[in-house]
């Protein structure tokens, strides 16, 4: 978090904003590792569902596998933010990846209302948080992609 602070503090071209992406997708990366570490009570407590949560307590290594994959893909998403925001070199196809990376984030934000309804076993709660929390990052992030489009 400290790092976060000095970046945002110091006098250089970084954008904040796509900092910020960073760090909150980093954070959901962490918390999704901690599924994976805790286990079923944590899936239960995130809204994975009770499928995800048995499967987990029956040591199945599809919950694992699943999570470890978001996990990768939310990291990935880190970097193109911290390159988008000129923190570290640039990827490949940046302009194009934080395009999606930002599309995602909002569509599934915006999502609440269809995912709420035909999402069994899930309770309309989880959906409802995970879809502003969605919403944050997808702003975050767009808000920073609108500000470097120039420069990407």
């Amino acid at each position: 978090m400290s790092l976060v602070v000095k970046l945002l503090s110091m006098n250089h071209t970084y954008n904040s904003f796509l900092i910020v992406g960073a760090f909150l997708s980093a954070v959901a990366a962490l918390l999704h590792v901690g599924c994976i570490v805790f286990g079923a009570p944590w899936y239960r407590f995130f809204g994975a569902g009770e499928q995800m949560a048995q499967l987990a307590a029956a040591g199945s290594w599809r919950p694992t596998m699943i999570t470890a994959g978001i996990v990768a893909i939310l990291i990935t998403w880190a970097a193109y933010a911290l390159s988008g925001a000129g923190v570290i070199p640039r990827l490949p196809l940046l302009r194009t990846a934080l395009c999606v990376i930002t599309g995602v984030y909002l569509l599934r934000g915006l999502a609440v209302l269809p995912l709420a309804r035909f999402a069994a076993g899930r309770s309309t709660a989880f959906w409802w948080w995970s879809s502003a929390i969605c919403s944050v990052f997808g702003l975050a992030h767009a808000i920073g992609l609108a500000q470097v489009w120039a420069r990407l």
